[in-house]
């Protein structure tokens, strides 16, 4: 299964790939950032950052799209930004019927390292020793979207396979199980940075 994980913004909006394969086998697949110019309105902004997550879903065909859900910040411009930029991801996905799942940032962590208060450091390191990469990913963006896409790989509803408790699952779980069921069939990806 491959999934692409999200962390969105509006300057900067992080995209991972991963595929989790049997046994949920994760390996790497793709990381980038989407990126925008401040300086240019916010309606050209989110116009580049909505086009740039369309050519990485068109690229690599997800089974699934895994988005950081976004909650209270602080800075009111900031979180306006991010659940713009998260509902474009959403959009973009559900355009081309890709289910999506969000997660929290404590979600990720938990998933990632065990400890739901884990710092940035902690979650870089780990997504690099999970997908045996080289080097950090970076920038932090780009690390969030692989630990979002990991998250969504290693929760436990997305183990379901066949008729597995079908009959108690949620629209979004069924969805989860036929992106499944679809990807055990196999196909190429080409992969890279």
């Amino acid at each position: 299964m491959i999934i692409l994980g999200v962390d969105p913004g509006l300057t900067r909006c992080g995209v991972g790939v991963v595929e989790a394969g049997a046994f949920r086998r994760l390996s790497f697949i793709h990381v980038d950032v989407v990126r925008s110019d401040p300086h240019e309105s916010q309606d050209l902004r989110l116009l580049h950052i909505y086009n740039g997550l369309c050519a990485k879903l068109d690229e690599f065909s997800p089974d699934a799209v895994s988005i950081e859900r976004v909650f209270a910040q602080s800075n009111r411009n900031t979180v306006l930004g991010t659940a713009q930029a998260a509902g474009l991801a959403m959009l973009a996905a559900a355009q081309r019927t890709i289910p999506v799942a969000l997660h929290t940032p404590t979600e990720a962590k938990l998933a990632i390292t065990g400890n739901g208060q884990a710092e940035k450091i902690q979650v870089e390191r780990m997504v690099t020793r999970i997908l045996n990469l080289n080097t950090l990913p970076k920038p932090a963006d780009a690390a969030d979207a692989l630990a979002l896409a990991i998250c969504h790989a290693l929760r436990p509803s997305g183990a379901l396979q066949g008729g597995e408790r079908e009959q108690h699952l949620t629209p979004a779980q069924r969805q989860w199980a036929e992106a499944t069921r679809k990807a055990t069939h196999g196909r190429g990806v080409r992969r890279g940075m």
